[in-house]
């Protein structure tokens, strides 16, 4: 990859897409305050929601706070209480838990909206079209779990990773400790 797009994807898009994020989110709040739910279908059938709902908004903070101090706390922080091959596992398998609670309750809203006629007809695309774009990716984060845990011996690629996020977060971003790093492989055995 060239410098000029490495430099644009590594350390000028992050900053756009904030940017992005903040102003839209302000704007949005502003101009359209109750445009930030999808319309209540509680009534229609409230069992399925319930456990969908509890599972999907406890796995999924979980996962961002998860995300945001795991991957924002430098390691020096933490390396007294724990290594970092000890975070990674640690990540890895209170992440999957998460994750897997969060797949389950997303599975159930999302099943919920797609086959139950009367919610159909009452859900907007955009409620469905954000339900499938959240469960693709944590489908997605899901599958990098087992290609993580064959490495948890060797997190240098945690610590690159969480390196360059904090220059992110503290305006010292560094293009080239992601650029070595390898994409995730998936392997199908037969």
């Amino acid at each position: 990859m060239n410098a000029t797009l490495t430099t644009f994807l590594f350390v000028v898009y992050p900053y756009v897409c904030l940017g992005v994020f903040v102003m839209g989110s302000l704007t949005r709040f502003d101009r359209d305050q109750y445009t930030w739910k999808s319309d209540s279908s509680q009534l229609l059938r409230a069992g399925q929601l319930r456990w969908g709902s509890n599972l999907f908004h406890g796995g999924i903070l979980f996962l961002f706070f998860g995300h945001l101090f795991g991957q924002l706390t430098p390691h020096a922080v933490y390396e007294i209480f724990i290594t970092a091959p000890q975070k990674q596992l640690l990540a890895i398998i209170a992440g999957g838990v998460a994750g897997l609670a969060c797949f389950v309750g997303l599975t159930l809203l999302l099943h919920r909206r797609l086959f139950d006629p009367r919610i159909r007809l009452t859900s907007h695309r955009t409620d469905i079209a954000i339900l499938i774009i959240l469960w693709v990716q944590l489908v997605l984060g899901l599958a990098t779990l087992p290609a993580s845990f064959s490495h948890v011996s060797e997190p240098t690629t945690m610590l690159r990773l969480a390196s360059y996020l904090q220059g992110i977060a503290t305006f010292r971003p560094d293009a080239s400790l992601v650029t070595g790093v390898a994409w995730p492989h998936f392997t199908v055995s037969t």
